[in-house]
């Protein structure tokens, strides 16, 4: 069997045990990876190898999800978002419309520093339980993120762009200014797909609970199910100004890049340990709370660390990216970047970032050259084809992050989000196609 073949059964069966929740990610993300190895030929040896490369690239990913988790975790237990919560339903008078737009547009400007990750550690913890106490899905604030993170993403400083422009050797700025265009346009569609589902989501909660109201110190949890009232004894009212100092100097530290995130955040339960619980006892007792979820989100980005480390160390992301353009036929190899496009989203699943850009792209465009498509039409049909799909992908360690944050499923996130970032992604491409930015 060909290395492509067994990379992508591997990543199959990985997509379909995340989707069943049959089995935990971390089961999901080691055992089929390893048989694979073994299967394709692959010593034990190189397993450790592999899983040395693998965690080398996830160690800092897995260290900010620890106390980032148990940061935000002690923010949330002094109550510092109570007020902003209470004002954003004020606001939007609980109108779980308004609500949805509103996310598309915090997203947007979150976005803006080009790090998935540091847009859903600001966007998440504010937003989820506004989210929770409206008893609006979860799931619908991680699509609405990510859909439009996905988007912003366009710019020059946000990773696919720059790739792009080193495989062709061209100025990253000159590439982004015919995106802008498009950059607007998905904007805009998000911001109706944020009205649509929230349209379908207040008749859910209608449907399911009989009223929109709900109980000011009720505290919602996953879909829809209401538990115990909040603990006000861990609040620190008098201190909110000063925790909202501390959360937006690490989060400005953060976006800066002044320190790796991980530091930031471990610098931040710190100060705000002491700050807020007076006792080592008190103290260790906040963070024993909050390592659970931390530890569990940690490990399995470890075991995504080892799934990434053996789908690059025995190459079989290049040959699937290789292999996939090899079997297109031939009356429709003109076609070609147009059809990659459209299956952007799908790769999203079965090839990283890297692999999709520095290994399938290359591929693609010298055979698009062949048949007279121009480089640079290829490239914006591999972007947005692509780009969209960036945060529903179980090979993006952001989106791992998010899951922590918000303590949902990446099975269930696929479930909910796939399909519309795959569509929104199609409209972009042939819309880009309209334009003329794409020449067919």
């Amino acid at each position: 069997m060909s290395l492509s073949i067994i990379g992508f059964l591997t990543i199959v069966i990985i997509v379909a045990l995340l989707i069943s929740g049959r089995v935990s990610p971390l089961v999901a993300m080691v055992i089929p990876p390893i048989i694979a190895a073994l299967i394709a030929g692959f010593s034990f040896n190189d397993l450790g190898e592999f899983f040395t490369s693998g965690l080398n690239s996830v160690m800092s990913v897995a260290v900010m999800f620890i106390f980032a988790i148990i940061f935000f975790g002690i923010m949330q237990d002094t109550g510092l978002f109570e007020p902003l919560i209470n004002k954003m339903i004020a606001l939007s008078r609980g109108n779980i419309i308004v609500v949805a737009v509103i996310t598309v547009l915090i997203a947007v400007v979150a976005q803006l520093d080009g790090s998935g990750a540091s847009t859903f550690l600001i966007t998440i913890p504010a937003l989820l339980p506004l989210y929770l106490r409206l008893r609006m899905n979860p799931y619908l604030l991680l699509l609405l993120i990510a859909g439009s993170a996905a988007v912003v993403n366009m710019v020059p400083w946000g990773g696919p762009l720059g790739r792009v422009a080193s495989v062709l050797e061209t100025d990253v700025t000159e590439l982004w200014y015919p995106l802008i265009i498009i950059q607007v346009i998905g904007i805009v569609l998000m911001l109706i797909l944020a009205v649509f589902l929230g349209f379908r989501e207040k008749k859910r909660i209608l449907k399911q609970y009989g009223t929109l109201e709900i109980a000011a110190d009720d505290q919602v949890v996953g879909q829809g199910m209401i538990t115990s009232e909040v603990d006000t004894s861990l609040q620190r009212p008098k201190l909110i100004w000063v925790n909202a100092i501390i959360a937006i100097v690490v989060i400005g530290i953060l976006v800066a890049g002044i320190l790796p995130a991980g530091l930031a955040f471990l610098l931040g339960v710190a100060i705000a340990l002491p700050v807020n619980y007076r006792t080592p006892k008190e103290q260790m007792t906040r963070v024993q709370a909050h390592a659970p979820n931390a530890l569990t989100m940690a490990s399995i980005i470890i075991s995504a660390g080892l799934f990434l480390g053996i789908l690059n160390g025995t190459g079989m992301l290049v040959a699937i990216a290789n292999d996939a353009v090899n079997i297109l036929p031939a009356f429709l190899s003109s076609y070609l970047h147009i059809i990659i496009g459209v299956l952007g989203v799908p790769f999203d699943l079965l090839l990283s970032t890297d692999a999709y850009y520095f290994a399938l792209f290359p591929v693609v465009e010298q055979i698009g050259l062949s048949f007279d498509i121009d480089s640079l039409s290829t490239g914006y049909a591999m972007i947005i084809g692509n780009i969209v799909g960036t945060f529903v992908s179980p090979l993006a360690p952001a989106v791992w992050l998010a899951l922590g944050l918000s303590g949902l499923e990446m099975g269930k996130h696929l479930k909910y989000s796939f399909f519309w970032m795959w569509g929104l992604s199609i409209v972009l491409l042939f819309t880009a196609v309209a334009l003329g930015i794409i020449a067919i």
